[in-house]
């Protein structure tokens, strides 16, 4: 049996870390990328940075594929690719954002149902790159890249992360947050309004 991985666990990633801030406070955010609860919620982090100041907060992000969401282990992939190009972790926001104001192209109906069911992992690569402006194809080819895919799902599935968005204040989950607090109501829960 494989040993529980911790945040330590690093040597073999490959990806630019999804951190912004640099505070004694960490707020780690677990989002899906085809969420609309997690697009509603990464709308709104750059805000929360800004307001609690970096010198105060860290954000992580983490990523949580979700198996109703029909082409979440694709596009969660092609998120972390975004993080080996050059654009790195802005790279990465880039394909979150593209995929949030774009959802119902990377989303079936129902989660099961419409033409999108006809669309190939390389069809939703090709839009995705071509709404983001990243290029993501080489680097969602990389197999080092599974390495990265399969820490996310254990680092959220040994923190019991299910739904999402989901908020963990330095490392215990806050299950009153939601993507439809106002930025303000976070702070109030970081302690730092």
């Amino acid at each position: 049996m494989t040993p529980p991985m911790t945040t330590l666990d690093t040597t073999a990633r490959c990806c630019d870390p999804f951190v912004w801030g640099q505070g004694p406070k960490t707020l780690e955010v677990f989002l899906e990328p085809t969420c609309p609860f997690s697009g509603r919620a990464f709308g709104k982090l750059d805000a929360l940075l800004a307001l609690a100041g970096a010198e105060r907060l860290t954000i992580k992000l983490r990523l949580n594929s979700q198996p109703w969401h029909a082409f979440s282990p694709t596009l969660t992939r092609a998120v972390l690719a975004a993080s080996t190009t050059p654009g790195g972790k802005d790279a990465t926001k880039a394909v979150l954002a593209a995929i949030a104001a774009h959802r119902d192209e990377f989303e079936p109906t129902q989660h099961c149902q419409g033409p999108l069911l006809d669309r190939s992992p390389a069809q939703l690569l090709a839009r995705l790159e071509e709404l983001s402006g990243i290029p993501l194809r080489a680097a969602f080819e990389d197999p080092a890249l599974t390495t990265e895919v399969k820490w996310q799902a254990r680092y959220a599935r040994q923190n019991g992360i299910h739904v999402t968005p989901t908020f963990m204040v330095d490392g215990l989950v806050v299950s009153d947050m939601s993507s439809g607090d106002a930025v303000e109501v976070w702070l109030g829960k970081l302690g730092l309004g």
